[in-house]
């Protein structure tokens, strides 16, 4: 995801030590890492919302489809055939 090496990771702790201090740091951590977690639960249950929206939608437009068939001239005068449902 992110492209940091063991380097960059150390030099970034070390300024967190010495930014927050030894005490504070894993109160930080802990905090940061629920932020993120309560982040993601948030994401994740937008795209399900959006997903069910968009399949209860489809469902909609199929349905609707599915009783307006498209008849050419010549299938009305035979038998009312449906002409494949294309717009004449």
């Amino acid at each position: 995801m992110f492209d940091i090496g063991l380097q960059e990771l150390i030099v970034i702790f070390t300024v967190a030590i010495l930014v927050f201090g030894p005490k504070r740091l894993p109160e930080l951590a802990k905090t940061l890492g629920k932020g993120l977690g309560e982040l993601k639960r948030a994401f994740q249950d937008v795209k399900e919302q959006v997903e069910t929206e968009f399949e209860e939608t489809n469902k909609k437009l199929d349905n609707d489809t599915e009783g307006n068939k498209v008849y050419t001239a010549d299938q009305k005068t035979n038998n009312n055939q449906p002409a494949n449902n294309k717009p004449v």
